[in-house]
């Protein structure tokens, strides 16, 4: 177990207008009894609405805030405790905070990286060829940090955060505020990793499609607290998600037709949406065929983000 917490908390007392002099104090919970277990070589993707807790956790993880209650381990140890050894031994992109040099090329900020770890010369050079040869940094790696466009700086602090061969690899956010192009270099790169199993990664991100694309596991944090541990089909299967059904008719929709395994969504002129109840599309297509003349048809997968947005609501 790389990664293990047990009623893990974080409390932050905050003050608030009492009056038209007086303030009172209170003590908020941004992180509530989480228990977590991470296993070597997995990747993690643990989301939750803003302020639900997941930065308030990894912080917690890294060694940057000390919890108010509760254990944690990484690599074997305590974070706060042990600071400096886990600093080594773990490679960290929070958001927007960078641990490149500003002024610097790219490749020099690599370079005094490899100094600061303490990094083999041919260690330090192997990673960077694979990083460079599945990123893309070749074209800027001697332009100044500040010349780099976002997209061109995440790919190079993901870089920064490999060069000395970290266990586990926390990302905040790594494709916010990307395009397109940058957000699939990263993925892509994320999903080499995952699959060379040497490097345990977890991730958070407001980007769902990140979540589909490279996680197996999902931890679901909301106010303090996990609601969901587990993979993408059970978290379908236990919030009710449903393949919909879109037809697009030759004739009006009979008014109080029952389409037998199927809820009618909505009518719009003459294209009807269908909810499937669990049963497989073929047979509401079936069904769908004998009682009106159709024109085309196109059966939805569910959304994850309909999915989540049911978890936070509490639907079941």
């Amino acid at each position: 177990m790389i990664i293990s917490a047990d009623g893990l908390r974080k409390d932050f007392t905050v003050s608030r207008k009492a009056g038209r002099f007086r303030r009172e104090r209170h003590v908020v919970s941004a992180v509530d009894g989480v228990d977590l277990r991470v296993e070597a070589g997995e990747l993690l993707g643990y989301i939750g609405p803003n302020g639900a807790g997941k930065s308030t956790t990894l912080k917690m993880l890294t060694g940057v805030l000390t919890p108010s209650a509760g254990t944690v381990r990484v690599c074997g140890l305590e974070p706060v405790a042990s600071r400096t050894t886990l600093a080594r031994r773990i490679g960290v992109v929070f958001g927007q905070r960078s641990q490149l040099w500003w002024d610097l090329p790219l490749a020099e900020s690599f370079e005094l990286l490899r100094h600061i770890y303490r990094v083999p010369a041919g260690d330090h050079a192997t990673r960077l060829a694979r990083c460079t040869s599945l990123l893309g940094l070749d074209e800027f790696a001697r332009t100044p940090v500040r010349q780099l466009s976002l997209g061109q700086r995440m790919r190079g602090e993901l870089t920064a955060a490999l060069l000395h061969g970290p266990e586990v690899l926390f990302l905040d956010e790594p494709t916010i505020g990307l395009d397109v192009l940058s957000k699939q270099a990263v993925r892509t790169f994320l999903a080499e990793l995952d699959a060379r199993g040497d490097t345990t990664v977890v991730l958070t991100t407001h980007d769902l499609a990140d979540i589909e694309k490279l996680c197996k596991r999902l931890v679901v944090i909301d106010h303090g607290r996990v609601v969901h541990d587990g993979g993408l089909d059970e978290l379908h299967a236990r919030y009710g998600s449903r393949r919909t059904l879109v037809a697009d008719l030759d004739a009006p929709w009979p008014e109080g037709l029952v389409v037998p395994g199927a809820s009618v969504v909505s009518v719009e002129n003459r294209r009807v949406t269908l909810e499937l109840d669990g049963v497989a599309a073929g047979e509401v297509i079936a069904a769908l065929a004998k009682a009106v003349p159709l024109v085309d048809l196109s059966v939805r997968e569910p959304q994850i983000e309909d999915v989540i947005a049911r978890l936070y609501r509490g639907e079941r």
